[in-house]
């Protein structure tokens, strides 16, 4: 969708949804026009998320701001707070005890300094995690008290050197710490923390006996977190955490898409044959809509790249999205030039910044109601420019 038909868009989608809703002007991920410019829609069917309001686009801070702090550590939360996120992203593992602990992944190899701990040395080992071997060390192989010994670091030092300086600075984290974190940085504030909370590898949990959907919901519960105007999102690449949550808690749920030929690992072990292009076709996303409230796609859904790596031309997803009263917080903007399209890099080194400012630009036209970027900072400048103009 090009800039012109933006308002039109804006327009449709706050009419319709506040008709399905049958409420006052209110959000899912869709603000409305304050003084800022914010602007209103309203949830979905009268339902989850009718009393929440964030400005469109939002900025999520993905894994914090790991752009700038080693990932999924009270620095990097505290740091996209502090630099004005509008909500601040967990992924969720389990320990072998059963306690919800923040980390992009099971397997902490990468992000954590275990491979320096001789006392854990015969822990590494080879598994396989929604069908790919990993080897390494895993969350489900350690207690909490034994996590805890451990320090995070940098995943992709060669990339953010400068992140590095920040290694050991901080601990593995539980879900649980970050929402006393939330509680006590809101009451400070004098306003809500928004979360956006995902589930990893469920099914592959599940099996194990460490299911997650079940500890999120008491842990949501506990803080008052679990209610339809909560500050918080839930999601996961497994279309079945959703629908399970959404019996468990009344926060808006959000369904995540990888690439048009990938399958949810949940599809492959219940042998449902639809691929994410499936997923993204009207009929699909007709059927998300039944238990979701918005969809979390990679944004080559929403603008693909060519064969040169350079971008296309956007596809219909946002309008069909909508269509079904679904946001669209899709993923992962990035400064540096070896995550962005090529027609956004500047210079010849990989790790410097590029022209990450007219990729926002990009994608925001198209209508997304928000962008999950390791540089939040540089995200909300560039949704600040799509904001005023309401």
């Amino acid at each position: 969708m090009d800039q012109e038909q933006q308002p039109g868009r804006r327009t449709l989608l706050g009419a319709a949804v506040l008709g399905a809703a049958g409420v006052g002007a209110t959000a899912l991920g869709t603000g409305s026009a304050q003084a800022a410019g914010e602007r209103k829609a309203g949830g979905k069917g009268g339902g989850k998320g009718d009393r929440h309001e964030l400005p469109v686009p939002l900025v999520v801070a993905h894994r914090g701001t790991s752009g700038y702090r080693p990932e999924h550590t009270l620095g990097s939360y505290q740091l996209a707070l502090d630099m004005g996120a509008d909500v601040i992203e967990q992924d969720l593992v389990p320990t072998k005890d059963g306690h919800l602990v923040c980390r992009h992944e099971n397997d902490i190899t990468a992000t954590t300094d275990v491979a320096d701990h001789p006392e854990f040395a015969a822990r590494k080992t080879t598994k396989k995690v929604d069908g790919t071997d990993l080897t390494g060390w895993f969350t489900e192989d350690f207690t909490l008290k034994e996590l805890k010994t451990l320090r995070a670091k940098e995943r992709i030092p060669k990339q953010r050197q400068h992140n590095t300086l920040y290694d050991g600075r901080w601990e593995v984290p539980t879900f649980e710490e970050v929402l006393e974190w939330a509680e006590k940085e809101g009451r400070r504030r004098g306003r809500r923390i928004w979360l956006h909370i995902e589930t990893k590898h469920p099914t592959y949990f599940r099996k194990l006996g460490l299911g997650l959907e079940k500890p999120l919901a008491r842990l949501l519960r506990r803080y008052g977190r679990h209610k339809a105007h909560s500050p918080n999102f839930v999601q996961s690449f497994e279309p079945s955490s959703i629908e399970q949550l959404s019996k468990l808690v009344d926060c808006p749920g959000v369904v995540l898409l990888s690439t048009l030929t990938s399958r949810p690992w949940d599809f492959v072990e219940a042998g449902d044959p639809r691929t994410v292009a499936d997923l993204v076709k009207p009929e699909g996303l007709k059927w998300i809509a039944k238990f979701a409230q918005g969809i979390g796609p990679t944004l080559d859904l929403v603008i693909p790249r060519k064969s040169d790596g350079t971008l296309g031309e956007a596809t219909t997803l946002v309008r069909d999205a909508h269509a079904q009263k679904l946001v669209l917080h899709p993923y992962t903007m990035r400064n540096e030039n070896s995550f962005l399209p090529v027609d956004f890099r500047k210079g010849s080194n990989p790790n410097d910044y590029g022209d990450a400012f007219g990729a926002f630009k990009r994608y925001f036209e198209t209508g997304i109601d928000g962008i999950f970027s390791d540089n939040p900072d540089t995200a909300l400048l560039a949704a600040a420019d799509f904001r005023d103009r309401d």
